[in-house]
C-alpha cells in the first residue's frame, strides 16, 4: 500500500456534552498510534471538513463526528472510494430512534421504548420512566431525563418541544447496576470484539448484582454489529436476577479512563482495516 495518508476528524463540540477535552484526547492518541504504523494523519475539524472540496479528503478517514448533515456529506466521500472508521451509516445508526430498530432487528434486550410526539399528551406508560430526545445522543443536560410519574413525562416533552425536538423516547426504568462498556472491532452478532471493556458507573448506588461478564460481552459485540459499529462503546443494566439489557450504543466513545490501551488497540484496528479495499468484505 503506497497510499498512508489519512485524517482523524474530531466531535463537535455540542455533541461533546462534558467530555470535549477526552473527546479531543483519544483521537489524538489514535492519531499518534497510527503513525507508529506508519500513516501519516491530519487531523481536522467538523468545520474544515465540512469546506473540503472533492479531491482534498484523503483515501482512509476515523471520525468521530456526530452531526447528521456533516455524516450525510461524509457518505458521499464513501460512495468515492474513502475507507472510513465508523462509516457514516453505522453512525447515523445510533441517533436514537434508529438505534431501537437495529437492537430490535439484532435481537439484543432492552428496556421497553416508545417513540412519542413531544407536542401531543400522553396517555398512559410505564413509570418511572427515562424521557430521551429521539434523534442525537445528548447534547444537554436536559436531554435524558427521569420522570417518576405522567406528569413529569408531560413537563419533560413540553421542554423539549418548546427547544425544537419533535419525538422522543420513553423508556421504561430498569433497576440494576448501570454499566459502562467499551469495544473495537465486533464481530458478526454475538461473536466477541477484538478488544472489550466494562467498568461500573459512578455516582450509584451499587448492588453489584452477579451476571456472565462474557454474556455484556457477546451482547456489547452483537448490539455495535448490528448497528455497523467498529469503535463503540454504550450502557447496560445488570438487574438483581442477573438479567442484562443494553440501554446506549454510541460509535467513539472518549475511553477516558482506558485512553493509552484502547488508542493502541484502535490504531492497530485501523491499521488493518485501511489495507482491505474499500469495497471489499470484511
Amino acid at each position: 500500500m503506497t497510499d498512508r495518508r489519512c485524517w482523524g476528524i474530531y466531535r463537535e463540540k455540542e455533541f461533546s456534552l462534558h467530555r470535549v477535552g477526552d473527546d479531543a484526547e483519544i483521537l489524538r492518541a489514535t492519531a499518534r498510534q497510527l503513525e507508529e504504523h506508519g500513516f501519516i494523519v491530519a487531523l481536522r475539524t467538523p468545520e474544515e471538513v465540512a469546506r473540503a472540496q472533492s479531491g482534498d479528503f484523503p483515501r482512509f478517514v476515523f471520525s468521530m463526528c456526530g452531526h447528521p448533515e456533516l455524516l450525510e456529506r461524509l457518505r458521499e466521500w464513501v460512495t468515492q472510494g474513502v475507507v472510513m472508521v465508523n462509516s457514516p451509516a453505522a453512525t447515523l445508526r445510533t441517533l436514537r430512534a434508529q438505534m431501537l430498530d437495529g437492537l430490535a432487528r439484532g435481537g439484543i434486550p432492552f428496556p421497553e421504548s416508545v417513540i412519542v410526539s413531544t407536542g401531543s399528551p400522553v396517555a398512559d406508560g410505564f413509570f418511572p420512566c427515562w424521557v430521551k430526545r429521539a434523534d442525537v445522543h445528548r447534547t444537554d443536560d436536559g436531554d435524558v431525563t427521569l420522570a417518576a410519574g405522567p406528569g413529569d413525562v408531560e413537563r419533560i416533552l413540553g421542554v423539549m418541544a418548546a427547544r425544537g425536538i419533535a419525538r422522543a423516547v420513553v423508556q421504561r426504568h430498569v433497576p440494576g447496576d448501570l454499566i459502562k462498556f467499551y469495544g473495537v472491532a465486533p464481530g458478526p452478532a454475538g461473536d466477541p470484539a477484538s478488544w472489550f471493556t466494562w467498568f461500573y458507573h459512578r455516582e450509584q448506588t451499587l448492588l453489584r448484582h452477579p451476571f456472565d461478564e462474557g454474556e455484556l460481552a457477546r451482547l456489547a459485540a452483537g448490539a455495535a454489529a448490528s448497528l455497523g459499529l467498529e469503535v463503540f462503546g454504550g450502557d447496560a443494566i445488570a438487574t438483581a436476577e442477573g438479567r442484562l439489557f443494553v440501554i446506549d450504543v454510541n460509535g467513539w466513545p472518549s475511553f477516558a479512563l482506558y485512553r493509552p490501551v484502547a488508542s493502541a488497540h484502535i490504531a492497530a484496528y485501523l491499521a488493518a482495516r485501511f489495507r482491505i479495499p474499500a469495497g471489499a468484505p470484511r
